[in-house]
């Protein structure tokens, strides 16, 4: 599909990691799906795969010691076992400190209904000390999977589980750097095949339940951060990089997130 991908993101190397992760979103066509997630996400960051040191910090990450060393899109996180699903971060990006697994959301809060599932592997005794309030909220959402209802936490407390995992890996590539786990989320005024507009309370009510969710897993083993795509690019606008500048304007000309 002509144009894809804006300007200054490499498609071949995109298309090579889409190709590469479990659902292959560009061959199935979801991709080019006005609603995608994945193109939003992919777009956004695809840009910093060839310079990942022009990546701003990320916000309310400041000082998790950028610049990034490396940026990668659809990229799998495992946990201490090796059969079964592993979460697939939409980028993972590393700077001296720390592994930033993102997770991007666009309109998925406001579309899918979700109802929070583990299988009992994710009872075992592998998450160390560091995790309670994670395991928390995982044992709140086995008693109640619909205790969120636009956020989907049981997504976000897996990535964490895995991030946390891939730091204690023996020999691992992230040995001793500190995981984050960072949500972005579009804030879309309408729906794009048929202009109805997104109700703002659900918006509300979804930025609610991020901040509940902050609460109830921060001082954990795993950082975990948020903000829209709105306030992530306004910092790209406002960054000393004019080619991040321009490009902060085409993500916001082309998605209106």
């Amino acid at each position: 599909m002509m144009n894809r991908f804006l300007p200054g993101v490499p498609a071949r190397r995109v298309e090579r990691m889409f190709a590469a992760a479990p659902g292959n979103e560009i061959a199935s066509g979801k991709f080019d799906n006005p609603e995608s997630s994945a193109a939003l996400a992919a777009n956004a960051f695809g840009f910093f795969l060839e310079r990942a040191n022009a990546l701003p910090p990320l916000p309310g990450l400041e000082n998790a010691g950028w610049p990034a060393g490396s940026v990668a899109l659809e990229a799998t996180v495992r946990f201490p076992w090796s059969g079964g699903r592993h979460p697939v971060l939409d980028v993972l990006m590393t700077t001296s400190a720390a592994l930033v697994g993102v997770e991007s959301k666009r309109f998925e809060p406001f579309r899918d209904e979700r109802s929070a599932k583990f299988s009992d592997a994710y009872w075992r005794p592998v998450w160390g000390g560091r995790m309670k309030r994670y395991e928390g909220v995982r044992g709140r959402l086995r008693q109640t999977p619909d205790l969120f209802r636009f956020l989907d936490a049981a997504q976000l407390v897996k990535h964490a589980f895995a991030l946390r995992t891939e730091v204690h890996r023996a020999g691992g590539a992230y040995r001793r750097l500190s995981p984050v786990l960072f949500y972005v989320h579009a804030e879309p005024d309408f729906w794009p095949k048929t202009g109805a507009p997104v109700d703002d309370a659900e918006k509300a009510a979804h930025k609610a339940e991020i901040a509940r969710f902050a609460d109830a897993v921060a001082g954990d083993e795993v950082a975990f951060a948020a903000c829209s795509y709105r306030q992530l690019l306004a910092d790209w606008s406002r960054y000393r990089d004019p080619a991040v500048r321009s490009h902060a304007e085409a993500v916001r000309s082309r998605f209106s997130p």
